[in-house]
């Protein structure tokens, strides 16, 4: 797989737009990207007034603090949405971990406003996911129809012109359809041929997609005609580490035949999110299991659907190493060299052509990557790649 990267002259630039092959910088990686922010929201951040949670994870402690809580945690930020006004809507993970200890954490849409001056982030809001209408056709949680982390596995979020989300799911896989309010507006589109293990429409037959390994990330295009749900698992009979990276035509509400493959470094790695670039060039986080000393692979790639060689991957530039970011300021209070050593990092943004926002996924309470023993906070960075994107402009919208 030939590695494609972007060139940096002005003439590519003039051109990106209209012909995206002229981004190219001959096969070479980006160097070191450079930290320019950070913030951060303490773990123990609870939604004000909320429900209890965390009832079914055990007594604990974990990470230094007891089960269950008084509230619903913010946390787990699976998915991130650039409002371009400062503040961001960051989606919640589906709860603890699993379907069984999950039912009494609600499924919500948080809004944040990070201030990297401060290093603070502020929780402006949010809304709870829910299914009133009755879309969902089998058996939810919860008799109020308020979707918990029991019914479905959100991870990835695209914001649409009309004020509308679509969100990924990872225990159909399904596509889910919401209102600006959470209200789901249809009923959830499956992926042909694909299955996890807590799909109630098995029916005996064998799962052949691994639990938690649906769709991770969701890209929508940059003309906002076409969504592309990428699986963070490889689906049985494809090549081990092969992702399918599959595309969904909104006008008709119909996955359209068309998929693309994405091949992780290691099968042992995951992907964390997807961003357009433009209509043939991605973002891809692309992740170890690590946290912490045992964190060895946090890497950004750009992936782009021409396949310049044909062997049938998409080609794959790195970008970004989140473990290998240069602080020349020392910001946030660290060293020269700033690590991003969670877990599942899960969430990158657009800023603008050469900056980045990055997020990660703290699983609270068990996540402990930063600090050994300490529940990891939602952190919020943003980077400065070593050369631009070119991207299309209405991927900064």
């Amino acid at each position: 797989m030939r590695r494609i990267s972007i060139m940096v002259s002005a003439a590519a630039l003039t051109v990106s737009l209209a012909s995206p092959a002229m981004a190219d910088r001959g096969g070479q990686d980006f160097g070191s990207a450079t930290l320019t922010g950070f913030a951060a929201l303490p773990a123990e951040t609870f939604v004000p007034g909320s429900e209890p949670s965390g009832a079914a994870i055990g007594a604990g402690p974990f990470n230094g603090m007891a089960a269950p809580f008084a509230h619903q945690p913010v946390q787990g930020f699976s998915g991130v949405v650039n409002r371009r006004d400062g503040t961001f809507d960051v989606l919640s993970d589906n709860g603890y971990g699993t379907k069984a200890n999950s039912a009494d954490f609600l499924l919500r849409v948080h809004r944040i406003q990070p201030d990297t001056r401060t290093g603070e982030v502020t929780v402006l809001g949010g809304f709870n996911l829910s299914d009133p209408d009755h879309h969902v056709p089998f058996a939810l949680s919860r008799a109020d129809r308020v979707l918990t982390g029991a019914d479905f596995d959100v991870e990835s979020i695209q914001r649409m012109p009309d004020g509308t989300y679509w969100i990924g799911d990872e225990f159909g896989p399904w596509l889910l359809h919401f209102s600006a309010q959470g209200r789901l507006l249809q009923a959830p589109i499956a992926l042909d041929g694909v299955k996890a293990p807590e799909n109630p429409y098995l029916n005996g037959a064998q799962p052949n997609i691994a639990s938690s390994k649906g769709f991770e990330g969701l890209v929508r295009s940059v003309d906002g005609r076409h969504l592309y749900p990428l699986l963070e698992g490889t689906v049985t009979g494809d090549t081990p580490g092969d992702l399918r990276f599959s595309e969904f035509d909104r006008r008709k509400g119909t996955y359209t035949g068309k998929r693309f493959v994405y091949r992780l470094e290691s099968t042992s790695n995951a992907i964390g999110d997807a961003i357009a670039v433009d209509r043939h060039r991605f973002l891809v986080i692309e992740r170890d299991g690590g946290q912490g000393d045992t964190a060895k692979f946090k890497r950004i790639y750009l992936a782009d659907t021409r396949d310049r060689d044909g062997d049938g991957l998409m080609d794959k530039t790195l970008v970004a190493d989140l473990l290998d970011i240069a602080n020349p300021k020392g910001l946030g209070g660290f060293g020269e060299t700033f690590r991003f050593p969670f877990q599942t990092i899960e969430d990158v943004n657009l800023v603008d052509d050469r900056t980045l926002a990055v997020l990660n996924d703290n699983n609270f309470p068990f996540s402990s990557g930063r600090t050994p023993g300490k529940a990891d906070d939602n952190e919020f960075i943003t980077i400065r790649l070593s050369a631009p994107l070119h991207a299309d402009k209405r991927a900064l919208r």
